[in-house]
Order: C-alpha cells, then structure tokens, then sequence
C-alpha cells in the first residue's frame, strides 16, 4: 500500500477500523500501538485525533446506544481512547505556543469529557497555550481560574442537555470575569440553538471549527448581562417549582404506575431504583425544556430514550403512562403540560409509524 493511499481517506479508515477492534476487546498496547503506526506513516496529528480517535468514540457511543455494546465495554473504550490521546506528548514534536491562551472545560455535572480533551489536544498542535480542566468543573473554580491565568477565551463543553441551567449560570459568570466564552458539544443543540439562547459568545459544531474560529479574537463580553436577561420565560417560575418538586413528582409517578401496572408492586429494589431513576431524567429534561423554552428538547430526548428502549426490547410507548401521570401533576403549569401534551402526541405518531425516528 502506497504511503498517499495509507494517509488518504481510506489510510484513515483503516486506522480507525484498527483501533476500533483493540478499544472493544480493552487492548490498550495494540490501540496505542495503532495511533503511534498513524503517525508515523505521515498521517496528520490533528487527523489521527478526530478522524481516527474521534471517529471510534462516536462509533462507540452509537454502539452502545444500540445496545451492541454493555456499559462496561463504553467505558473501557473511552478509558483506553483517553490514555491513547495522552500518548501524543511523548511522540510528537509539540510546537511551542504563539498563539493566544484558552481555558478548555467541561460544565459541572458534565463527565463526558472525551469531546473537551479533544479540542484541547487540536488547539495545543495548532500553537495555542491550553489549560485542560477536565470533566465536572464548578463555576466557582473555573473563575478563579480565569482571574488567575487571564485566558483570551473559555472554550465550554457539554454534552448533557440537563446541564444547561448550569452551562448558562457558567457562560455568564465567565463573562463578568471578563472572558469570551466559545461553546461546544451535543448539548447546546446540532445547530447551536442554546449556545446562542444562553447568551455564549460562540459556537461550534467541532474542534477544527472551534480552533479556526478562536483563532481570531472572541467579541468580548457584555458586563453585568444576566441569565433573565436570555430567558424572559423564566418568570413564571415554572422551571424553579418543577425542579424544586423533582422528588416529590417522580414519587408520585411512581406510585401512579404501581396503581395502573400492578406487576410493578412485587419489583425488587434494584427496578425500583432504575425506574426511579428513568423518571427522574424525563422530570430533568422537561424541566431544561422549560428552562430554554423549547419543545424539541424533550420531545428529542424522549425520541432518544424510545429507541434506547426498542434497542433493548422494551415498547416505547411504555413511556406514555409516565407521561400522563406527570401531565396530572403539572396540570396548573401551562408550559409544562403543553410540552407534555406535545411529547405524548409526538411519541404516538412515532408508534403509528409517521414519527421521524419509525
């Protein structure tokens, strides 16, 4: 095989078909063995980390959602990518930092952390000097980050849609820190609906895009913007008295099913917990519905979850009496009963086989 062929696309193909087989049977010396072959046949660095590595974590989370892979096999992938990617300072030649500071982090409540470690890996090959902060970082601390280091821009990643209450609170006390703040990840939208609502500086849909985009300055901030300022909705209270009452709502969905699914009154422990926890996450994502004022949020979620269900052999319509049971609860907050209303038509129309996702 030529050395143009091997670092064309179908050299990229092969690499990644290669490290796919070691990071699904937890070979870390063949998948690091995999990337460091990359290199050396003249494939581009930030080529190997998001068309080999970047491609494989994609693969894997499809995977796993498709139930083709356990959780377990999910997690030992992304560990073996994560040490694979740490590889690279001991192989490459790092060029040295001309370019501009950035803080790269992750939203607290976001331990996704493989999209952030990515972009902060392609930022630091193109010549910028990079802080990697990591999963889960408290606003808080990543402020007092910034008025200790004064980066040119914060680079925020999230990947959970629940976590955008969050993400606004840190996008705006970024920008009374006085820094631009670039957003990035699956959950501020494909199009970068709520990197925009939540009042971010930028967007973008990937790391190359983000490196050329924070290549230029970031505008700079608005000081003293704050987060009602995005969200005129908010004053409803809505969103504040569905989180406050999550507890109390998921209790009595529960109880609701036992009344209507009697089965589920000899569950052990373990299902109760499990189904405990499905209805809490509907709960959190109606609740970042309303946040954001946006039906396609829960209706998308709910999508997700439905074919996370079909993959493992549950209906999907088994979510329907959940969410009339919460419609009954919610019946004197008009947002959230109009976002059920809509999501228990939109998953209706999936089951008769006209939704986008039959």
């Amino acid at each position: 095989m030529s050395t143009s062929t091997r670092t064309g696309p179908a050299g990229i193909a092969e690499h990644a078909e290669l490290l796919w087989a070691a990071v699904t049977t937890g070979d870390e010396y063949t998948a690091g063995d995999v990337v460091v072959q990359a290199l050396g046949q003249g494939l581009e660095p930030e080529s190997v980390l998001l068309d080999v590595i970047g491609a494989v974590q994609r693969k894997v989370g499809r995977e796993w959602a498709a139930n083709r892979l356990t959780v377990a096999q999910e997690h030992a992938a992304t560990a073996i990518n994560d040490r694979v990617i740490a590889s690279f300072g001991y192989v490459l030649q790092r060029p040295e930092p001309h370019l501009g500071r950035v803080t790269v982090a992750c939203v607290d409540g976001e331990w996704h952390a493989m999209p952030a470690r990515l972009l902060a890996e392609v930022l630091r090959l193109r010549g910028f000097h990079v802080d990697y902060l990591g999963a889960q970082v408290p606003a808080p601390h990543l402020v007092a980050h910034l008025h200790r280091t004064g980066p040119d821009a914060v680079a925020l990643s999230s990947s959970i849609a629940t976590r955008l209450p969050t993400a606004h609170a840190t996008i705006t006390a970024c920008q009374a820190a006085a820094t631009p703040v670039i957003a990035g990840g699956a959950a501020f939208g494909p199009d970068g609906r709520y990197a925009r609502l939540l009042g971010a500086e930028a967007w973008a849909p990937d790391a190359r895009t983000a490196a050329d985009k924070l290549a230029e300055p970031l505008p700079r901030p608005q000081i003293g913007h704050q987060p009602l300022d995005d969200l005129p909705h908010l004053a409803d209270q809505e969103y504040t008295l569905v989180t406050r009452s999550s507890g109390n709502l998921v209790r009595a969905v529960i109880a609701g099913l036992e009344e209507r699914i009697p089965a589920m009154r000899s569950y052990t422990d373990l299902q109760r917990q499990h189904t405990a926890e499905d209805i809490a996450h509907i709960v959190d994502f109606l609740a970042t519905a309303l946040y954001v004022g946006d039906s396609e949020l829960f209706t998308g979620f709910l999508t997700w979850t439905a074919d996370i269900l079909t993959a493992r052999g549950v209906p999907a319509l088994s979510l329907v009496p959940a969410l009339d049971l919460l419609e009954a609860e919610l019946r004197d907050f008009p947002r959230a009963t109009e976002l059920l209303g809509t999501a228990h038509k939109h998953l209706a129309a999936r089951a008769a086989g006209s939704g986008p996702s039959a």
